[in-house]
């Protein structure tokens, strides 16, 4: 049984959909890093997805072990979308926007991926790591996250968006057996 810590990469301040986009994070808060280094785990190997936002907040995790990066992790391709906000994407094609944020399944922006497509990249990326520490940190998005809580909570993709999910939380859950031991801890 490996038991999973989620941080969310530090804050980008965009105020639009950021999925493949590769926009740094502000780690200036050296408190609240001070605060998650001493909350998680010293000695568990820590892996991030490949976007510089969530290789920079696992680097300043300091960990022991860095395992590479992974493209696995990295948040939803939003596609045409990237960059762009909801009111603007709304006023072009309202059903479908609408439809990817309340029916998400096989849904998908044009030119990027559905919630079906993140959810299997994600947990094939657990599935590799299970196993391979008793615990490891992974440092990646909001989608990923939710995309790994879903799965242990067993509850479908809707139910899950009701989670929150903040800048530089934690949360902690297995998948085998499937258990949440919390959600978006701010350390």
């Amino acid at each position: 049984m490996t038991r999973f810590w989620l941080v969310r990469h530090g804050p980008t301040h965009a105020k639009t959909m950021i999925g493949w986009t590769d926009l740094p994070a502000d780690l200036s808060d050296s408190a609240a890093l001070t605060r998650l280094r001493a909350h998680l785990p010293a000695q568990a190997p820590v892996i991030s997805s490949d976007l510089a936002r969530a290789v920079a907040t696992a680097d300043a995790l300091q960990p022991a072990l860095r395992l590479p990066h992974d493209p696995a992790l990295r948040e939803i391709h939003f596609g045409q979308w990237e960059g762009r906000s909801f009111a603007e994407v709304e006023a072009e094609d309202p059903a479908l926007i609408r439809a990817f944020w309340d029916q998400p399944g096989q849904i998908r922006p044009p030119g990027g991926e559905s919630w079906n497509e993140l959810t299997a990249r994600t947990w094939a990326a657990l599935d590799r790591l299970h196993g391979t520490a008793p615990e490891i940190v992974v440092v990646a998005h909001f989608g990923p996250i939710l995309a790994a809580l879903q799965r242990a909570t067993g509850r479908s993709a809707l139910e899950t968006f009701a989670h929150r999910i903040d800048t530089l939380s934690v949360t902690c859950l297995t998948i085998s057996p499937p258990r949440v031991h919390g959600v978006n801890h701010r350390p």
